[in-house]
């Protein structure tokens, strides 16, 4: 999908510059052209020539150097750009592009370019909560430009919190999906489900489990990259959702199944990622409990099997379903999608290394009505997603 592309990589001064490196060579192995613009103070970080030798281009750092060949550069690479991605993306970037400052190639490139600008931003954890960068990206996102999000880790100045740029492996991923001009779902309306289910004790308890929503985001991401209309049933997690998509945010299961019902005689398609609370305490309390005793019974009830009600009308609507199994993946998952009537179902070992909540990739098996299994490798849950989808196609 990259093949013959022309990619412009803004590199900033930051320590996560180095995966630029990686970065580049994996879009030329993908055999799109690359051109990478530096600031002075990423040159402190990396030097232009690595950058060279990788996308075998000219590197760009200086804006009044004397040009190779007769032409004003940043206005020939804003023309000639298919797609900018700013990665590592510094505040202070950020900061100069929100309120037009053009003061060096890179952000002069970026003012003069028509194309779809992308950024990836690297920082500590203060500095990407502070408001003034926060508002900063607001008002760029209210423009147009485009943000892959930063993960949570340890950073390199030793904090932990949210201030990593993502992987490499993510940002190729958020590149194809821009640059994949097939809408081979419009005209399709899909709603998806993501995140866990909180089923409440008291007003300040809980019953719920480890998902964080990554893999029903990541759906939701490439289905309205590729031209559906998107409904993404979220309970509560951290995620922003993807530009497009219709959030309808939820908390418990009963409260999901009613968004989904309100929804359903329009989709086409049903996409069941969330992780629903099978069980709900039997009473939620209005006020909250005290610790009286030093044991606490608390009587569950059954929620509502979603999937499996929704089986039972499904008519022509495809249903896709997800098992997370610790135990006998393969024989629970098959029965569950004769039981549920899906047309396949997307299951994972929870203690398999690469799956499991939380990650930025996953390992799955995706199993049909006819009991065939397809194992997959580790892949991005984007990728993944992409997998899903193009199976949904077949049907």
């Amino acid at each position: 999908m990259l093949k013959n592309k022309n990619i412009v990589l803004g590199v900033t001064g930051g320590i996560a510059a180095y995966k630029a490196c990686d970065l580049v060579s994996r879009l030329v192995k993908a055999e799109a052209n690359v051109d990478v613009i530096m600031t002075q103070n990423a040159t402190k970080f990396i030097n232009p020539l690595t950058f060279q030798s990788l996308s075998s281009n000219q590197v760009i750092v200086d804006m009044f150097k004397e040009p190779k060949y007769w032409e004003i550069q940043h206005i020939s690479l804003a023309k000639k750009a298919d797609l900018f991605i700013i990665a590592p993306a510094t505040a202070n970037i950020i900061g100069k592009i929100a309120n037009g400052i053009a003061d060096d190639m890179l952000t002069t490139t970026v003012m003069a370019t028509k194309a779809p600008v992308v950024f990836a931003p690297a920082m500590n954890c203060n500095m990407y909560e502070n408001p003034i960068l926060q508002s900063n990206i607001e008002r760029l996102k209210a423009l147009g430009y485009k943000f892959i999000e930063p993960s949570k880790g340890r950073l390199a100045c030793g904090d932990m919190g949210i201030g990593k740029m993502a992987e490499p492996d993510v940002i190729e991923s958020y590149i194809n999906s821009m640059l994949d001009r097939k809408k081979d779902f419009a005209g399709k309306t899909i709603i998806v489900t993501a995140g866990p289910t909180r089923e409440a004790i008291d007003p300040v308890r809980y019953i719920s489990n480890h998902s964080t929503g990554k893999m029903g985001y990541a759906i939701a991401q490439k289905a309205m990259a590729r031209g559906a209309k998107v409904y993404l049933i979220s309970g509560p997690t951290i995620l922003k959702a993807p530009e497009g998509v219709q959030l309808i945010s939820v908390n418990s299961a009963k409260d999901m199944q009613k968004r989904i019902m309100e929804h359903y005689d329009e989709a086409n398609i049903v996409i069941m990622s969330a992780a629903v609370a099978d069980y709900a305490p039997a009473i939620s309390h209005q006020q909250k409990m005290k610790k009286d005793n030093e044991k606490l019974s608390i009587e569950l009830v059954k929620n509502p099997d979603i999937l499996y009600e929704l089986g039972k009308i499904k008519g022509d609507k495809i249903l896709v379903g997800f098992a997370m199994e610790t135990q006998d993946l393969i024989e629970n998952a098959k029965e569950k999608v004769i039981k549920k009537n899906l047309d396949f179902i997307v299951a994972n070992d929870l203690y398999t290394e690469g799956a499991g909540f939380g990650t930025d990739t996953n390992v799955v098996k995706i199993i049909d009505r006819k009991g065939n299994v397809d194992s997959l490798p580790k892949m991005t849950k984007l990728d993944l997603a992409d997998l899903i989808l193009d199976r949904i196609l077949k049907l």
